[in-house]
């Protein structure tokens, strides 16, 4: 009987901030259009970054696959949407598929070329990868306008309000989330978990390793290029900048802040920590000092993030809920 009306509780309680969170986010856009159209701007960029987070989420706190080159791809995307609209008149509406089209290809290139070799192999591999992109593209400046950066049509034409990119990059963040949640509880996710554990024991079983790591290495850098296509036509322009190395370490700690192994903790993760740096912004470079305490506190003393354990106290889900059941307090 307790134990029914405690999951009666944690139900309500889930539906509760559901329903907060989306009366939130419908209602806040309003409010800053007309208050502080830049705050607005902020959040389409964090929202931008949470998508980034929680795919990068999936590939590694899920897959096990350490990867530097989840900004590479988020680039592929957008400079394709930008090339084919500047060269061949493309619309950003297909140049946008295209984008995510071309980040998956290079994604199922490297995963071809190194995803049968050690963890290690990879993180090495994608550092080079970003590193020869950002070199190609600034130094054919012919065709790319190099650190210049590549101008891309604006998505809605020449509308002044922030708020159709608003809900556009939400929608794309929901719809994200929606499918990296399916994938990770589907007979997928359940292999893709296998090979973080033990990718000998997987194999053992009849999992197959290569086939299964290289699709979440493909479906992850889909995401990306997906977001970088969308990020682009919204901010107008875009530059080699945007994914040099110290990019690719704030989207893994917005990653490692949240809960590496929650998609949604992830994604919250870069929303809290884009918009905290940005109210931040007049502490200068103390802001960053700030940013790098709270990462080596995360790594220290939370296994799973900062935000993930808060929903597995409220929800009552996940290992601590699951070891409470057991009479056991360990962990989250």
């Amino acid at each position: 009987m307790t134990s029914t009306l405690a999951h009666l509780f944690h139900n309500r309680i889930k539906w509760l901030v559901i329903l907060v969170t989306l009366a939130a986010t419908i209602a806040i856009p309003f409010y800053l259009q007309k208050v502080s159209p830049y705050w607005l701007h902020v959040l389409i960029v964090a929202y931008f970054y949470a998508l980034l987070a929680s795919s990068w989420s999936l590939l590694a706190g899920i897959a096990g696959q350490f990867s530097f080159g989840h900004m590479a791809f988020m680039a592929i995307g957008g400079y394709t949407s930008g090339l084919l609209g500047k060269y061949l008149d493309f619309p950003p509406l297909l140049g946008i598929p295209l984008g995510t089209l071309a980040a998956g290809l290079a994604g199922l290139a490297i995963g071809a070329l190194c995803l049968r070799f050690k963890a290690s192999y990879l993180a090495l591999f994608t550092i080079a990868f970003s590193e020869i992109m950002r070199i190609l593209i600034r130094g054919e400046y012919d065709i790319t306008r190099g650190d210049q950066g590549l101008h891309l049509e604006p998505l809605f034409g020449e509308t002044i309000s922030k708020l159709p990119y608003y809900f556009t990059m939400l929608a794309v963040l929901v719809l994200g989330l929606l499918f990296m949640y399916w994938l990770s509880n589907s007979r997928i996710g359940l292999f893709l978990r296998a090979l973080r554990e033990d990718e000998e024991a997987a194999a053992a079983r009849g999992v197959d390793v290569v086939r299964y790591k290289t699709m979440a290495f493909v479906i992850t850098s889909l995401l990306a290029g997906l977001a970088g296509g969308f990020f682009a036509h919204y901010i107008g322009i875009i530059t080699p900048n945007i994914f040099v190395l110290p990019q690719m370490g704030l989207v893994i700690a917005m990653a490692i802040i949240g809960g590496v192994e929650s998609l949604i903790a992830a994604a919250i993760g870069g929303i809290i920590i884009q918009v905290s740096l940005e109210a931040l912004r007049d502490f200068g470079a103390w802001r960053m000092v700030i940013f790098g305490a709270l990462l080596i506190i995360t790594l220290r003393f939370t296994r799973n993030g900062l935000i993930a354990p808060i929903f597995q106290r409220i929800l009552g889900q996940g290992p601590r809920a699951e070891r409470r059941k057991e009479g056991t307090t360990d962990g989250v």
